[in-house]
């Protein structure tokens, strides 16, 4: 198992990382938490969770040990796979979605593509108990990208499409929050259409 890896960011998307250590590349998926904390910096050591399946051994990256016990629970849950997960962390900050648990909002949790009622109340149901050991979480943030608008579009894009949407639509939605906010960092606009799409 592996805990973490320390090394450079070779490549960073809203739902990618590629760190390089002792001259292999790992590729991570990774919620837009987790794209946040790491934006704008050349290195970094991030906390892992590899699935491994018969067609593919895949790593998921964290920000912090936080994050990824918040990710080990939600996958716990019947029906809540690791894309599922990533979405929903990728929707809600840790500390927000350990709120909306421990509320019992599981309406909130419907707005997330995938969640429907009965998994939404699953998840209140089997994590309300669970979510306030990791309270304490530590969200660090990096300055947000103010990249060309161009750029932030094409990014918001490409990580709308790796989490699962078709592009056209992905588009379309990107461009509509555009229009609303041109200065809008690329965390914002992927959740901000993860909402609408």
């Amino acid at each position: 198992m592996i805990e973490y890896i320390k090394g450079e960011i070779v490549e960073l998307q809203p739902a990618l990382m590629i760190m390089e250590c002792g001259g292999v590349g790992y590729e991570l998926n990774i919620s837009l938490t987790t794209y946040s904390t790491f934006d704008g910096l050349r290195e970094g050591k991030i906390y892992v969770h590899e699935v491994i399946r018969e067609d593919a051994h895949l790593l998921y990256g964290f920000a912090s040990r936080e994050e990824r016990e918040l990710f080990l629970l939600l996958t716990s849950v019947s029906g809540v796979g690791p894309n599922t997960a990533r979405m929903i962390l990728s929707s809600f900050k840790p500390s927000d979605l350990i709120d909306i648990i421990a509320s019992g909002d599981d309406a909130t949790l419907t707005t997330v593509k995938g969640i429907g009622n009965k998994t939404a109340q699953r998840i209140v149901v089997d994590l309300k108990s669970k979510v306030r050991p990791v309270a304490g979480l530590d969200e660090r943030r990096a300055a947000a990208s103010r990249g060309s608008q161009t750029d932030t579009s094409e990014e918001a894009v490409a990580a709308l499409v790796m989490l699962g949407f078709q592009k056209n639509a992905s588009q379309k939605a990107v461009e509509k929050l555009l229009k609303e906010d041109p200065n809008m960092p690329v965390e914002q606009i992927v959740r901000s259409a993860l909402k609408v799409l």
